[in-house]
C-alpha cells in the first residue's frame, strides 16, 4: 500500500508514472506499485516502461521489498542484444518477477557457453539465453555461396550448438534457452533458381529441427520456437538497424520473444496459473441464457456459434492438461446445468468443470469460495469474461488474480485468452493430466467430511495410505514441479530445475524422497517431497514439500516421523531441519516444533530446529504408511 508523501498509481498514464517515480528517487520503494500499473499495457508502452525499469536498482528493491521474487537471466548471442533488456525487465515485471540481467560481450556465447568458468556461469543465472540469428549461419559463408555451402554450415553450427548444449545440461544449475532461427527473404533471393531455393528452405527447416529436439535430449534446454511468433506478421529483422547496430532479430521480434521469456521466467519463479475461470454469458457461448433462453444463445450452428464452440474448444484442450476448469455465471442454476447437459451445441461437459458456479453473489467472492473449496491461492486463478465491469470488479477485489478481458468479438477470445501463456510449463506429466479428476475427488471429500460430527472419525473412514521413497528417474520432473508450485508448504521457499532434482537424488549421503498418497476417492499421486543429507552422525532435512491438496489428513507428520525414525536406526544421533520464511508458507512455521524439535538458530532470514531422536511419536493411526530408503528401480 502507498504510503503518505509517495505517488499514488496513475492508470492513465502509467509509463509517465514510472518515470515519476524514477525521476523522484521512488521507484525502488514503490516496486509493488509496478506490477499492476503494467497490466495490460499496449506493447510500445510496455516498451516505454522497460526502459525506466531497467534502471532501478535490483539491490535496492530486494533491500527494501526482500520477498520479491528475483530471476538472474544471462543473456548471449551472435550480435548485439542491450536492446532486449528493456522488454525483459518489463514482462517479467508485469508478472511480478525482479530482473537481473547479465549480458556478455559481442558474438561471445561460443565462449561464454563452453568454457564452465566463464563470467557466465559465474553470475549463477536461473535462465540462460542464447539469442541465435541468420547471421550466425550467413557470416560463415563464402562468397559465393551455394545452398550446398549453406547445408554445411548449417550441420557444423547445429553440432556446435550441440555441444555447447551438452555443456550446460552438465555443468549449468539453470534452463538454456536456444531459439529456432529464421530465414528472410533477402538471402534466399540471393540463389536465382527456385531448385536451389527448395534445397535451402528443406536444409534450414531440418537444422530448426534438430535445434528443437535438444529438449528432448538435454533437461536442463527449452527450444523456443520462432516460426509461430513470425506468423503474427512480425518481422524477422530490421535491416537498417542490423547494418548500423549490429542488431540480428528485429526490435519488434524481441520484444515478442521477451514475452515469450517472461512466461518461462513465471513458471520458474512459481508463479504459474493453475484454474481457469471463465464466464457463460458472451464467453462460452453467445447471447444471455436469462434473456434468450437456451434455444436462443449463440453456440454451433451458425458462424457466429461455431466462433464460441471453437474457443469451448481450446477451454477443453487446456483442461485435459492439467488446467482446473470452473464457471462463475451470473444465472440461475437450473437453466444453466440443463444446457451444459443437454445443448448439442456444447463441447464442454459438465465433468470437465472442478466447480459451476451459477449465482447472483459477486464473481470476487465466488472466486474466493472457490479457491477455499481448492485449497488455492486466488493467485493461482486465471479469470475470463467479456464483461469490462466483472474484470475490473475483479481486479480491483483481487489483485493477484490474472484478469482476461474477452472483446466482443469472440473470433479474437482464443487470442485473448493464450497470449499470455498463464499456463505454460516445462513439460505437462501424467499428474498433471490426471489433475482435474483429483481435485473433483478432493470436492468429493469436503462433502464427505460435512457427513460426520469429528474431523477424527472423517480421518479414519478416509483410509489414507502414504508411500515415502526415493524419486526415480522418471518422477524427476514432477519432482521439479512441485518445487516451482507448492508455496504454503514448502519450508525453505527453494525451487529446483530437473537437473538440480537429479544432482541432489544422485549425491553421495543425500535423498530425494517423493512422498505418494491416495485414499478410498483416488490416487493423488506424488504429492510431496523430503530432501535429506547425511553429514557424520547427523541428518539433515534440506527441505520439506507438501501439496495443499492434501493438507490436514497427517500426511506430513507420518512421513516426517518415519524420517526421524529412520535415522535413528541407521545411527544418527540428531536430525537438524532449515525453516526459510516466505510470504505464503507461515502457516508451517510450527511443524518442526510441534513434532519435538527445538529451535537451536535464529540465522536472520533462517531457523534451524533439531530433534534428538530421545523420544520418536508414532505416526497417526489414521495413516497407513510404507517407507523405502533404498532406491528400488
Amino acid at each position: 500500500m502507498t504510503t503518505a508523501g509517495t505517488f499514488p498509481p496513475d492508470t492513465a498514464a502509467p509509463a509517465r508514472t514510472l518515470r515519476e517515480l524514477h525521476g523522484a528517487g521512488r521507484l525502488e520503494a514503490e516496486y509493488p506499485l509496478v506490477q499492476g500499473l503494467l497490466a495490460g499495457l499496449p506493447a510500445d508502452e510496455l516498451s516505454r516502461a522497460g526502459h525506466v525499469l531497467a534502471r532501478a536498482d535490483a539491490d535496492e528493491v530486494l533491500r527494501r521489498h526482500p520477498s520479491t521474487p528475483t530471476l538472474t537471466v544471462a543473456v548471449t548471442g551472435h550480435r548485439t542484444l542491450g536492446t532486449l533488456i528493456p522488454p525483459l525487465t518489463a514482462e517479467f515485471a508485469r508478472h511480478g518477477v525482479l530482473l537481473r540481467p547479465h549480458l556478455s560481450d559481442f558474438d561471445s556465447y561460443v565462449f561464454e557457453l563452453g568454457d564452465p568458468g566463464s563470467a557466465l556461469y559465474a553470475a549463477g543465472p536461473g535462465l540462460v539465453l542464447c539469442v541465435l540469428d541468420p547471421e550466425v549461419v550467413f557470416d560463415e559463408l563464402p562468397l559465393p555461396w551455394t545452398a550446398a555451402d549453406v547445408e554445411q554450415a548449417l550441420d557444423a553450427k547445429v553440432a556446435m550448438l550441440r555441444g555447447l548444449a551438452a555443456t550446460f545440461d552438465r555443468r549449468g544449475a539453470g534452463i538454456l534457452v536456444l531459439n529456432t532461427l529464421p530465414l528472410p527473404r533477402r538471402f534466399t533471393a540471393q540463389l536465382v533458381d527456385y531448385r536451389s531455393r527448395a534445397r535451402l528452405g528443406a536444409a534450414w527447416r531440418e537444422a530448426n529441427a534438430r535445434l528443437l529436439a535438444f529438449g528432448d535430449e538435454f533437461p536442463s534446454v527449452v527450444p523456443l520456437d520462432l516460426d509461430p511468433l513470425l506468423a503474427e506478421g512480425i518481422p524477422a529483422e530490421d535491416v537498417r538497424l542490423g547494418s548500423y547496430a549490429g542488431t540480428g532479430l528485429s526490435p519488434a521480434l524481441l520484444a515478442r520473444y521477451a514475452r515469450e521469456i517472461g512466461h518461462l521466467g513465471r513458471h520458474l519463479t512459481g508463479k504459474t496459473k493453475k484454474v481457469l475461470v471463465c464466464d457463460l454469458d458472451g464467453t462460452l457461448w453467445g447471447g444471455v441464457l436469462g434473456d434468450d433462453g437456451p434455444d436462443g444463445i449463440e453456440l454451433g450452428g451458425t458462424p457466429r456459434g461455431e466462433v464460441f464452440a471453437a474457443f469451448q474448444r481450446v477451454v477443453k484442450q487446456l483442461g485435459s492438461q492439467g488446467v482446473l476448469l470452473a464457471v462463475t455465471s451470473k444465472n440461475d442454476p437450473a437453466p444453466v446445468d440443463a444446457v451444459l447437459r443437454g445443448h448439442e451445441g456444447m463441447v464442454l461437459a459438465p465433468d470437465d468443470f472442478v466447480r459451476v458456479t451459477a449465482n447472483w453473489r459477486p464473481k470476487p467472492e465466488n472466486l474466493t469460495a472457490l479457491a477455499g473449496a481448492l485449497n488455492l491461492g486466488v493467485d493461482s486463478f486465471v479469470f475470463a469474461d467479456d464483461s469490462a465491469y466483472e474484470c475490473g470488479l475483479v481486479r480491483h477485489a483481487l489483485p493477484g488474480v490474472a484478469v482476461v478481458r474477452l472483446g466482443e468479438e469472440p473470433a479474437w477470445h482464443v487470442g485473448d485468452l493464450l497470449c499470455d501463456g498463464w499456463f505454460d510449463t516445462r513439460e505437462v506429466s501424467t499428474d498433471d493430466r490426471a489433475r482435474p479428476t483429483r481435485y473433483r475427488e478432493e470436492l468429493d471429500r469436503q462433502s464427505f467430511l460435512a457427513t460426520f460430527d469429528s474431523v477424527a472419525d472423517y480421518l479414519q473412514q478416509l483410509q489414507t495410505r502414504v508411500s515415502l521413497a526415493p524419486v526415480t528417474e522418471r518422477e524427476v520432473a514432477r519432482a521439479s514441479q512441485i518445487t516451482l508450485r507448492t508455496h504454503q508448504f514448502n519450508l525453505t521457499g527453494h525451487r529446483m530445475q530437473p537437473a538440480e532434482v537429479r544432482a541432489a537424488a544422485g549425491r553421495h549421503g543425500s535423498r530425494v524422497l517423493g512422498i505418494h498418497s491416495g485414499d478410498r476417492f483416488g490416487d493423488n499421486g506424488m504429492v510431496g517431497l523430503v530432501l535429506t543429507r547425511v553429514d557424520g552422525e547427523l541428518v539433515h532435512i534440506d527441505n520439506f514439500l507438501l501439496s495443499c491438496r492434501v493438507f490436514a489428513r497427517g500426511i506430513e507428520t507420518a512421513c516426517l516421523r518415519s524420517v526421524l525414525s529412520h535415522a535413528r536406526a541407521t545411527g544418527a544421533r540428531a536430525v537438524e531441519a532449515h525453516f526459510r520464511p516466505t510470504a505464503k508458507n507461515a502457516g508451517a512455521r510450527g511443524f518442526y516444533p510441534d513434532n519435538g524439535f527445538t529451535l537451536v538458530a535464529d540465522e536472520g532470514d533462517v531457523l534451524v530446529f533439531r530433534h534428538d531422536l530421545a523420544e520418536i511419536e508414532p505416526p497417526p493411526a489414521h495413516v497407513r504408511l510404507t517407507a523405502a530408503y533404498e532406491e528400488n528401480r
